[in-house]
């Protein structure tokens, strides 16, 4: 652990209160910067519909649209500010090296979820297709706005979340929780988990091919990570085995 003098219950408190509002103030700073510009954002979710006319049935949709993609992008927009506070509050429990993995692999997951959420924009376009093409001919489609935006945004920060398994698994490795013997051995669960995960976020009428395209780039972001974890792992065996021969000399040498 480290050195910081230990803090009364009253003190943690207090500063989890600071932390808290000033994440609350940086998410109110961006939803608001991303409320005014909510039309060209709108315009981007709409574009890979193929030319579908939503339409909205309440007063309110318009406002409760725009609300949304705000807040979302607001959160997203300020993970920066209120991840950095998360992790320094809990940092005085970590011991040190732990600290030195956490603040690393925060950029890094930042780095994953935009490509895990333009991974899963570019994917949109087909999906929508499928849906599109599911419906009978005697069935009439009439987009609801809501909904159709509701299931874009959740599509996306699936697929964003779903790119953070490389920066979970090196985490993992880095603390010494999990080792990638482990890991190799029990990839076929893993890749179950994958494929049940692709399913549920790709609700489209071929039950194999659409959930493979997706799972691909998890399976490929997985065996990177377990390389990774490897070398990570031979790095420290490497290092600890000369600590400890340096060690044994010394003692020798005392001797």
């Amino acid at each position: 652990m480290n050195d910081e003098v230990e803090m009364s219950l009253s003190e943690h408190l207090e500063e989890l209160r600071k932390r808290l509002i000033i994440s609350v103030i940086a998410i109110l700073v961006t939803t608001t910067a991303v409320f005014f510009v909510s039309n060209v954002i709108l315009q981007i979710l709409v574009a890979p519909s193929g030319g579908l006319q939503l339409k909205a049935f309440s007063l309110t949709d318009g406002f409760m649209i725009k609300a949304r993609i705000a807040l979302y992008g607001g959160i997203v927009l300020a993970f920066p500010v209120w991840a950095f506070h998360i992790i320094r509050y809990v940092s005085p429990g970590l011991m040190d090296n732990e600290r030195h993995v956490i603040f690393p692999a925060l950029a890094f997951s930042l780095v994953l979820f935009i490509i895990g959420v333009s991974f899963g924009y570019f994917m949109l376009s087909g999906m929508i297709r499928a849906l599109v093409q599911f419906f009978p001919p005697d069935v009439e489609l009439l987009p609801n706005a809501d909904d159709y935006i509701s299931f874009i945004l959740f599509f996306l920060l699936a697929s964003g979340t779903a790119f953070q398994l490389p920066t979970i698994i090196i985490v993992l490795v880095q603390l010494r929780i999990v080792k990638t013997d482990f890991l190799r051995k029990n990839r076929r669960y893993t890749y179950f988990a994958m494929f049940a995960f692709s399913e549920i976020i790709t609700p489209v009428s071929d039950p194999i091919v659409a959930p493979m395209v997706v799972m691909g780039p998890l399976v490929v972001l997985y065996e990177l990570s377990v390389i990774l974890g490897r070398r990570i792992e031979a790095r420290r065996a490497k290092t600890e085995a000369a600590e400890m021969a340096l060690y044994t000399n010394s003692i020798a040498g005392g001797n």
